[in-house]
């Protein structure tokens, strides 16, 4: 059988420092990326593909924070934005594949899945809000919306104002994750979790959305277990982990073992907000399927040994 791998791909995949954001920077930025799977598409592997949404989804607020102050137009809740980014980047992702295919005479399908993801409306995340998103307030404004909303807000802590904090719970469910398999080994290239997936809770027998953020690393490990992916990579935008990142006596990190890793977790050695979601997203694919987690650049796919590879 083909080997089946779920491929997260970072920010940076779509926006990189110093960009302003435009359509051209992020359709080029994710062409690269994708060239960088071409490796993969080779080897005739069937992948399935996650993807973050920080700064479009950020954007998307913006505009309708814009929207409704200009205009009166209603802006929309985060749920509702996370939707319109998983549309809009899985856009570009096609348009990229199919740049790559044009240019290769590869000949496979590329699918969006607009997707749902569950998670517990009782979850302690949401006694303690802790994300940041949308635009920044001053303490007046934030106030004022907080008294109409309910949201909560937060001052930055470097200075830039006050934010709306909403909570980032742990994914309990991936929706119609039966379907992204049966797609994917029928040769589909699936684009799927965007952004961590549409946050849903349970309401009354249904689904309906929620205030939250959920971890795209998180969702995308949570998808290859369901899957029974062979293989999880994570991109970002550096070739390894480190220890002692950014000092004298830095290290690159090759291959360690879920007990290391946990060890550099309660050490302190990762950064919350960067590379400790990517090792806890690592750590959960490894402990449950045995496979090995890779997390590396896009940039270095083509080397085998390529990262620092997470293992039993």
């Amino acid at each position: 059988m083909k080997k089946l791998a779920v491929i997260a791909f970072g920010g940076n995949a779509l926006l990189r420092g110093g960009q302003k954001g435009t359509y051209r920077e992020q359709m080029l930025n994710v062409t690269e990326t994708c060239e960088s799977l071409l490796p993969f598409l080779e080897k005739d592997y069937n992948l399935v593909i996650g993807h973050g949404n920080g700064p479009q989804v950020g954007n998307v607020m913006l505009q309708h924070e814009a929207g409704s102050q200009e205009f009166g137009v209603p802006s929309m809740p985060i749920d509702f934005c996370v939707a319109e980014t998983q549309g809009l980047i899985g856009f570009m992702i096609e348009m990229g594949l199919g740049k790559v295919f044009a240019k290769t005479g590869i000949k496979r399908n590329v699918v969006t899945l607009v997707t749902q993801v569950v998670v517990d409306k009782d979850d302690p995340m949401f006694q303690n809000p802790t994300k940041p998103v949308g635009p920044y307030y001053t303490k007046e404004e934030a106030e004022k919306y907080a008294a109409e909303t309910g949201s909560i807000f937060k001052e930055d802590p470097k200075g830039r104002g006050w934010r709306k904090v909403v909570a980032s719970p742990k994914p309990i469910a991936i929706q119609n994750v039966d379907i992204v398999k049966r797609l994917a080994e029928e040769g589909n290239i699936v684009v799927t979790v965007g952004g961590g997936g549409i946050p849903v809770v349970e309401k009354n027998g249904s689904l309906g959305g929620i205030e939250a953020v959920i971890d795209k690393d998180l969702a995308s490990a949570m998808t290859a277990i369901n899957i029974h992916a062979d293989e999880f990579y994570i991109l970002t935008d550096v070739p390894n982990v480190y220890i002692n990142f950014r000092k004298e006596n830095e290290q690159a990190l090759k291959t360690i073992t879920v007990a290391e890793a946990k060890k550099y977790l309660a050490d302190g050695q990762f950064t919350e907000g960067s590379m400790a979601p990517k090792i806890r997203a690592a750590v959960l694919f490894v402990e449950a399927t045995g496979h090995e987690a890779i997390i590396t650049e896009a940039t270095r796919l083509s080397d085998p040994a390529c990262g620092t590879r997470i293992i039993a």
